[in-house]
């Protein structure tokens, strides 16, 4: 299917429905705190119940054309020593939804009220001006685990300070709080984004401790409508570190050959579809933990139709989505891709276009998004919503099959918190070509790596590289002055990406979308955009590398400036698997310094 470009594994399936039977039950070894620590943590990034209803988050929606919110960044340490992350509003509502629409002027006021939970972290040196609450982003600033900021992720805004940068934004427990203001661009893709903290060194265990939150851009029913008068729901799915890391696998799995760990202590890819998880996983803070994966509900109107807008908000967990009535997939209608609307606009396409696409089964890497409409189960009956295995090569973590949501059919289900205009104004015709039909003015080759710290030592730590061809694979320095790449604003460029390791990588880069051209050297027509996608990794006996081939967006002015591109698997990119991009808007500099970033990067970093 078109849509199934990421290598997904095939599953026993067959032995993978007994794992349906354990629907409801709870294992009789979920850790509980002592009513001290609940007492303690109770108001601190507060979660949901194994099994719990799922409910939506907050919606926080923007009057007059301005959004205008307080979050506030916190933290606290569980009785079994896992540590939460949370952003709540004003109100306690944790990762509310950002709901704006095109044009919107957005302000977003971040304070830091996170604590030294250890007594061990070294405060971050940070510049801001004394006294004041106007932060500057110039100076190179030294990160931790308790400093903080804000990436949009997806959203075409300038990566500028107070807007959407990440490389000298560090938001410390103590400072003034830090104020974010960017307009919606009036052509912003109606669907999709997030917002979660962009620490680098420190993303991986923010987010992991459930750091994140919908920013939703309104008017999808413009773009799409067929989702017209829909009741909308949105579905947040996070990972977390195991809540029973010493539990043995459900006796309703077969048993697993061999037991594997990784270097960062996780479980490691197995090649079966069963056995430990790398890491439990989530549906809106509900936590659905290994190793019977008591599922969360999610409640709907017999045969009901909605929308589902689903973000995968994990740090390094791959999904692999379906939704089952007794046992049977159940058809997806695909609308939209990381926050992008699927098809070629009427006005640009050259043949008649699908409006949506009916998948079985939907791929989402770690950062990306879906939106897709379901329908519920007949009355009487109880779906499931499930993520089948996914192949992350034999240097991967294990993401075997689980449950996630049972799916309860019923006259009394509440209805979703948000319905879409059931007769929208269509969206404005576009004014740029379609990406697809834009030459580009180079190629670039880049490739994902790693490397033993010790080469003698097979216990030793890995690095992690992402290099431009021609350029020396290192780890990503955030003192570092020169921009890997350096692209000219108005232009479109086509990127080979190649995997040199053997586990999947998941490349992302920040301010754009992307066009996938070919997956492993096979062409693919696809008709939506991306910001994120999977590079297949290398088994060591390919005559090539593995690659993708993207066509790269520079043509909007929101863009110039100083940016990253990264694997989103955060642990990855937190130990180096990133590069920095310069998009420059006068050619005649682009000029000057395109041979230099050829062989070492060009342009002092802004």
């Amino acid at each position: 299917m078109r849509f199934s470009t990421e290598r997904c594994a095939r599953g026993f399936f067959r032995t993978f429905k007994r794992c349906l039977l354990v629907i409801g039950l709870l294992t009789v070894g979920l850790r509980v705190g002592s009513l001290t620590a609940r007492a303690q943590t109770a108001d601190v990034c507060p979660r949901p119940q194994v099994g719990s209803v799922v409910s939506e988050p907050v919606d926080l929606r923007s009057r007059d054309g301005v959004l205008e919110v307080t979050l506030i960044a916190r933290n606290v340490k569980q009785s079994d020593g896992r540590v939460r992350y949370c952003f709540t509003d004003t109100g306690g509502h944790e990762s509310p939804n950002l709901r704006v629409r095109p044009g919107d002027l957005v302000v977003i006021h971040l304070k830091n009220e996170m604590t030294d939970l250890d007594g061990t972290q070294a405060m971050a040196e940070h510049m801001h001006s004394s006294g004041s609450v106007q932060h500057t982003c110039t100076a190179t600033v030294a990160m931790s685990l308790i400093s903080t900021n804000l990436h949009f992720h997806g959203l075409t805004i300038p990566p500028a300070c107070h807007q959407d940068d990440v490389l000298k934004t560090s938001i410390e427990p103590g400072d003034p709080p830090f104020t974010y203001r960017f307009r919606v661009p009036e052509d912003e893709p109606p669907g999709l984004y997030w917002y979660h903290p962009h620490i680098h060194g420190f993303s991986k265990p923010q987010v992991l401790g459930g750091a994140s939150g919908a920013l939703i851009v309104e008017g999808i029913e413009r773009a799409k409508k067929e989702v017209s008068g829909l009741p909308e729901r949105v579905l947040i799915i996070r990972d977390e570190d195991l809540m029973n890391p010493d539990a043995p696998p459900s006796k309703s799995e077969p048993v697993v050959p061999h037991f594997l760990i990784d270097r960062d202590g996780d479980a490691a890819n197995n090649g079966t579809g069963f056995g430990k998880p790398a890491k439990d996983l989530s549906i809106n803070y509900v936590p659905v933990p290994y190793p019977d994966y008591p599922p969360a509900t999610i409640q709907m109107k017999p045969g009901e139709r909605q929308l589902w807008r689903v973000l995968n908000a994990s740090a390094i967990t791959y999904l692999n989505l379906e939704v089952l009535f007794r046992r049977a997939p159940q058809p997806l209608g695909l609308v939209a891709m990381d926050g992008v609307p699927i098809g070629v606009p009427a006005s640009q396409a050259t043949q008649p276009q699908e409006p949506i696409l009916w998948q079985t089964h939907l791929g989402i890497p770690p950062g990306a998004r879906v939106e897709f409409i379901v329908n519920g189960p007949p009355a009487g009956e109880t779906g499931l919503l499930v993520t089948r295995t996914v192949d992350t090569g034999p240097g991967g973590e294990n993401d075997p099959n689980r449950m996630l949501a049972q799916i309860v059919a019923s006259p009394d289900a509440p209805e979703p918190r948000s319905r879409l205009k059931s007769a929208p104004q269509p969206l404005p015709a576009p004014t740029e070509l379609w990406l697809g039909d834009v030459a580009p003015v180079r190629v670039r080759h880049l490739y994902f790596s790693e490397k033993l710290a010790d080469p003698n030592d097979p216990t030793s730590a890995v690095e992690f590289y992402l290099t431009v061809e021609g350029q020396t694979p290192k780890m990503f320095d955030m003192n570092s002055t020169t921009a890997n790449i350096v692209a000219q604003q108005g232009t479109v460029e086509d990127w080979i990406i190649e995997n040199r390791s053997q586990e999947l990588h998941a490349f992302h880069i920040h301010q754009l979308h992307f066009l996938l051209l070919d997956y492993n050297g096979i062409p693919v027509k696809e008709d939506f955009l991306r910001d994120t996608v999977n590079v297949p990794y290398y088994n060591g006996r390919q005559l090539a590398y593995p690659s993708v081939r993207i066509r790269v967006d520079f043509r909007d002015p929101n863009i110039v400036g100083t940016f990253p591109y990264h694997c989103h698997l955060l642990e990855h990119e937190d130990k180096g698997m990133m590069g920095i991009i310069e998009v420059v808007r006068a050619a005649s500099r682009l000029d000057q310094t395109s041979t230099r970033s050829a062989s070492r990067g060009s342009s002092a970093a802004q």
